[in-house]
Parts: C-alpha cells; structure tokens; sequence
C-alpha cells in the first residue's frame, strides 16, 4: 500500500484528469452525432448504433472513461476509499464544470460555480 500524500494526489488526479477528459468528449461526440431519435428512425437502430461507434471522439472518451476506472481502481487498492472516493466524485465535478465552460461553450451560471467552489473547501477538508 503507497503512504504518501504526493502518491495520493497523483492517483487521484489520474482518476480526475481521465474522467473529466472522457465526460467532455462523450459529450461533444454525442452533440456532433445530433438526435439519435431521429437517426434511428431514418436508418433504423443499426444506423444509430453505427452513428456513434464510427466517431472518434466517442471512442475517445470511451477509452479515457476506461483509462479512468483502472486508475480508480489503482488508486482504490493503494490509498483510503474515505479519501479517494470523495475527493475524485467531488473534484470531476468541479472540473466537468471548468471544461464544459471552456471546450463545451456551456454557459455555467453563478450557482455552480459556487458549488465548485465549496466541493473544492471539502475536499481540501478531508484531505488534511
């Protein structure tokens, strides 16, 4: 088992920084693919189906969604669940926040931010 702070911060920021990469690229892959209702009904499901495993950037953020819970995994097998649970829920949160403003154009209003804001002081709590 790794006891070190820097070894935490490390394990929980591969989990963050993989989760966050594969939620933002799902999400523009699922944008650039439109309404799958509307897919399926003039090319069938098959069509839909297809729609979405030919994207790149679908795959892409499968892959880093995949790359995320190996790293959670890792990280669950070598520090604290009462530390690493908490702090990569709660630290995706804040940085699906900060890129679906900045890569997504997603207006982000004033609520969340103070809500990132505050997971932020929570996690800095439970860190120390």
């Amino acid at each position: 088992m790794i006891q070190n702070a820097g070894a935490d911060a490390l394990m929980i920021g591969s989990v963050v920084v993989t989760a966050t990469v594969g939620d933002i690229m799902i999400a523009s892959a699922m944008r650039s693919i439109g309404d799958l209702d509307e897919i399926r009904a003039k090319r069938g499901i098959f069509g839909a189906i297809g729609a979405v495993l030919s994207s790149v950037k679908f795959i892409t953020g499968v892959t880093f969604m995949a790359l995320s819970f190996f790293s959670l995994l890792f990280a669950l097998s070598n520090a604290d669940l009462s530390l690493v649970a908490p702090a990569t829920a709660s630290l995706t949160f804040v940085t699906n926040a900060v890129a679906a403003k900045f890569f997504l154009k997603e207006a982000v209003d004033r609520r969340r931010w103070i809500a990132a804001i505050l997971v932020c002081a929570g996690v800095a709590l439970i860190t120390h």
